[in-house]
């Protein structure tokens, strides 16, 4: 059908555009460019939805940010309303802007242009359509975002008047946690491999891998979970596994803990509503903890560690029962309490 040909030809012209630009205006990556044009377009959205609107984690997005930042490009703030969230918007008047907008004001004008040879009527039926095909796309794209790949198999539960959450995950060998922001279940959790045993009950989410199927297949079984923002959660992960990823952006975080350890364990913290406590414990050859800028922490590294970085600290082989804290540390102001109970090669404790 020669409409879906053109159709798709405006999808591959428009990730072609972002490259173009990119490289006229010396950035980064078509990616940067991108964000810009989003909060143009929008005026100030926060990073956990710049990282949904980007199809990205929220790691990758604040790393976007940074270098928007640094150049001058963009500014975050705290939600007045809401100090877990982060606002972004484009710092207007910089020397970089002028860059960038006759590139997108020569498109602008091809655009009203093309638009000068329609009436009314035909504009307003135009408007319709393309205002329902973006929120079909918009809908499409996040429900590709949330489908299982096709050896998976994709579990929910309603939010309901739920006001807390507790995920309990036991032996998976790889796990990824993250969140999103207007997600109305209570949780999604996709997986591959072995599918594990799975019940949600009273806002109680437990995801359990039989301990007796370790190693015996060689099989990787490996578990995506999507937390709903809407409430508070606390975290409890049991039986080790390879790694634990857990991208926690926007999440108002009650507790995390970590029983058994990891080859490799990368937590991305929320900003904290009161004081959190975080416990690792069962051994890791990697633990990166990594906190919003600004955050709080005190750290109590009750093993061994051969390499420790905290902030812009550095040392090694570090000894039992160390207590570490962060520059200008106040007790009654949120914060992290972070417990490494377990011996480590490397432990980095840092902010964005």
């Amino acid at each position: 059908m020669a409409l879906k040909r053109e159709l798709r030809k405006i999808n591959s012209f428009g990730a072609s555009f972002f490259r173009v630009a990119a490289t006229q205006t010396g950035m980064a990556a078509d990616t940067d460019i991108q964000v810009m044009d989003i909060l143009d377009l929008a005026g100030e959205v926060s990073a956990g939805q710049l990282a949904d609107l980007m199809g990205m984690t929220t790691g990758a997005i604040a790393r976007i940010l940074n270098r928007l930042e640094e150049a001058g490009l963009v500014r975050r703030e705290r939600d007045p309303n809401d100090g877990r969230r982060v606002i972004v918007q484009l710092e207007r008047g910089k020397d970089e802007m002028p860059k960038m907008g006759p590139i997108f004001d020569a498109l602008g004008n091809a655009w009203e242009e093309l638009a000068s040879d329609y009436d009314d009527e035909q504009i307003a039926f135009l408007l319709s359509f393309l205002t329902r095909l973006n929120a079909m796309t918009r809908k499409e794209f996040i429900r590709l975002q949330e489908a299982p790949s096709s050896e998976g198999k994709i579990f929910s539960a309603p939010l309901e008047d739920l006001s807390s959450g507790r995920l309990v995950v036991s032996s998976c060998s790889q796990l990824t946690l993250r969140t999103t922001e207007g997600m109305v279940e209570l949780y999604q959790a996709r997986f591959e491999g072995s599918v594990p045993n799975v019940a949600a009950k009273d806002g109680v989410v437990t995801i359990h891998y039989p301990r007796r199927l370790l190693g015996l297949s060689g099989e990787q079984r490996q578990a995506v979970v999507t937390l709903s923002r809407a409430i508070p959660w606390q975290i409890v992960i049991q039986g080790g596994g390879s790694a634990v990823t857990a991208e926690l952006g926007g999440l108002d975080l009650a507790s995390f803990e970590i029983k058994g350890g990891g080859s490799m364990i990368h937590l991305e913290l929320p900003v904290p509503s009161g004081v959190v406590p975080i416990r690792i414990s069962g051994g890791a050859s990697a633990i990166i903890v990594r906190r919003p800028a600004g955050v709080a922490v005190r750290a109590h590294l009750k093993g061994w560690a051969s390499a420790v970085v905290f902030d812009d600290q550095t040392a090694s082989d570090m000894g039992n029962n160390v207590w570490l804290q962060s520059s200008g540390f106040e007790p009654t102001a949120p914060y992290y309490n972070i417990e490494v109970a377990s011996s480590a090669s490397m432990v980095t404790i840092t902010s964005d």
